[in-house]
């Protein structure tokens, strides 16, 4: 028997409570909160496969192995042998591979390539172990659906397996049954338990859903991947407690204009969170890049004013970014102020303070301020790159295509030191730079290490603007 309890549900981010409000307190949204019974099970009442034991059920007799207490000193320290997803990339980001019996959720927009990226690690999966299965169930597509995208992106293989479904005692019965080396569920939002009342995507539905496919792989010892939905904020959908019981929680990210696309962990108990996988996103499916360094410097090899290159940091990844600069005079009131890859209230504090301290009056000129091919310019190290393009496009002085600026810039106007700054003028070796504007540090040895390069330490704006080549005429 069940006990019925009226909740109230955000049909946006998933927030619950027991009173109805026409504002979620949650996300802000009005008009998303709606009514439905909970049906709250028994504690005999746990969804469970057929022929399952439940938890609440289990005899003294069943707690062996994994289950039973050990002393701490009596268990091993060996390594888990992880599993290969066929992509270097994603295990770099999980921290070396798919370890067993975890359970891994991958999150990002609507056709982004979730599905696309899973489907073919689990290709790839079937492929690398032909003695045992892998399966893949889709609560969002057909089984003909599914085969027509694994063909078009090379992942056929008779040890895949596809089911569609959305029922949760369907689905821990396929798990038991085949016991296959990797599990991948498309989506976490779409599979519902019949035990449990709610609408599907709801916050009990998903905490239901997660709980049982986690309680799974750690009793089988099968790893699980799932997929996961956004809201419109780009936060996961669902309760947050989905995020707190999963192992690995990966985001999936890009541009819809651009075929790159991000992948990094956000959670990780089997790895580092610093780390950033970059594919390329193409009409075969998706190719992993292993040197996404040239993908943001355009291939012009004459010196254009208007244009610096800096670079940031992605994780561990040291990444070039171009930035591209476009001065006017404005005609209207208000000038304008467009960006792409850089955060634009970062542009109005620049331009700002190149007004003040570097003596270049942009305040009533249109500025138009650019990256390539989608990278991000918004972190603070990035600043001196954008003051300098600026400057660069307002005086028609071109910088050097081997220069490159590397610096934080205050309200001051004085240029602060940037984290691992040697590790970003190693890339920049790397890369054919031979000449480097840094923020100027007393005592530093970490950029003394760096040879091949010169290095022009630099504390102000004015000196910065002067060692680039694009200060004002004095």
């Amino acid at each position: 028997m069940t006990r019925n309890a009226t909740q109230y549900v955000c049909s946006e981010c998933g927030w619950n409570g027991v009173k109805w409000y026409g504002r979620c307190p949650e996300c802000g949204q009005w008009g998303t909160i709606e009514e439905f019974h909970e049906a709250r099970p028994l504690a005999t009442s746990r969804t469970a496969a057929p022929g399952r034991t439940s938890r609440t059920q289990a005899s003294p007799a069943t707690l062996s192995g994994n289950g039973a207490a050990k002393p701490i000193t009596e268990i091993s320290t060996e390594s888990t042998k992880r599993i290969p997803t066929g992509f270097k990339e994603f295990d770099r980001v999980l921290g070396g591979g798919i370890v067993p019996g975890s359970v891994v959720l991958v999150a990002g927009e609507p056709g982004i390539g979730k599905s696309t990226l899973l489907l073919e690690t689990s290709g790839n999966a079937a492929r690398e172990n032909s003695e045992k299965s892998v399966l893949y169930i889709s609560g969002e597509e057909s089984q003909a659906q599914v085969r027509m995208r694994a063909s078009r992106i090379n992942a056929l293989e008779k040890n895949l397996l596809l089911a569609s479904t959305t029922d949760l005692a369907t689905v821990l019965g396929m798990i038991e049954q085949e016991k296959p080396s990797l599990v991948i569920v498309d989506s976490a939002q779409t599979i519902v338990s019949q035990d449990v009342d709610g609408i599907s995507g709801g916050s009990t539905q998903v905490r239901e859903v997660a709980s049982a496919l986690i309680d799974t792989a750690k009793t089988l010892d099968i790893p699980v991947m799932l997929v996961g939905h956004v809201t419109k904020d780009g936060s996961i959908a669902g309760p947050r407690t989905l995020e707190h019981l999963v192992d690995v929680v990966c985001q999936f990210e890009g541009d819809s204009q651009t075929a790159l696309r991000l992948l990094h962990a956000s959670k990780n108990r089997f790895g580092p969170t610093d780390e950033v996988g970059c594919f390329d996103m193409s009409g075969e499916g998706i190719e992993e890049v292993s040197d996404p360094s040239g993908l943001f410097l355009s291939t012009e090899t004459t010196p254009v004013d208007g244009t610096c290159v800096t670079f940031t940091l992605d994780g561990h990844r040291s990444l070039p970014i171009e930035i591209q600069a476009l001065v006017t005079n404005s005609v209207l009131p208000t000038p304008r102020r467009n960006t792409n890859g850089i955060d634009s209230n970062r542009l109005a504090m620049l331009s700002a303070v190149l007004y003040r301290h570097g003596h270049v009056n942009l305040l009533a000129n249109d500025l138009y301020v650019s990256t390539i091919a989608g990278g991000l310019a918004k972190e603070p190290a990035c600043d001196l790159a954008i003051v300098a393009a600026l400057a660069s496009a307002t005086h028609s002085k071109p910088i050097d295509r081997t220069t490159c600026a590397i610096g934080e810039i205050s309200l001051t106007g004085q240029v602060r030191p940037v984290p691992q700054l040697s590790h970003r003028l190693n890339e920049a070796v790397r890369l054919g730079f031979t000449r480097a504007i840094v923020p100027a540090h007393r005592g530093r040895r970490d950029i003394k290490a760096v040879t091949g390069l010169q290095i022009v330490e630099v504390s102000s704006l004015r000196d910065a603007l002067d060692a680039l080549g694009v200060a004002k005429s004095r």
